[in-house]
């Protein structure tokens, strides 16, 4: 069980820099985000609402509980980087531009199975403790 809570705490860091760092330059509407925006073809208002929601989700992934809305979390993060990768994809970007984006993508995916993974040990443990 310890081993699996520190994969997911370190998965989770990673991921939450990932996004984090990321949302920054977007709620401030940094002119690289502007320019990245308008090489996209993507309207320069939807920044500071993308940056919120992701700074908003990653301080959510650093709560104890409320695990449905972790479980939104962790599909709106998805959602934002598959559209972000399409995008670029889209725009002309090459493949090895948005290949990054894997490393994103791991990382939502390791903390999502790590997360469940520390759920169903917490839940196991519970369960002994009630003498199920």
């Amino acid at each position: 069980m310890k081993k699996t809570v520190i994969i997911h705490r370190i998965l989770t860091g990673l991921l939450i820099i990932f996004f984090g760092l990321g949302s920054i330059p977007d709620i401030l509407k940094v002119s690289d985000a502007v320019a990245l925006f308008k090489h996209l073809s993507l309207p320069t208002y939807l920044l500071p609402f993308l940056g919120t929601a992701k700074l908003l989700g990653c301080i959510t992934l650093l709560l104890p509980n409320y695990p449905r809305l972790k479980e939104w979390v962790y599909a709106g993060l998805t959602f934002d980087l598959t559209g972000a990768t399409f995008c670029g994809l889209s725009s002309g970007d090459s493949p090895l531009t948005v290949a990054p984006m894997l490393i994103g993508f791991a990382l939502i995916a390791g903390s999502y199975i790590y997360y469940h993974k520390r759920r169903a040990g917490l839940a196991a443990i519970s369960g002994h403790a009630m003498g199920h």
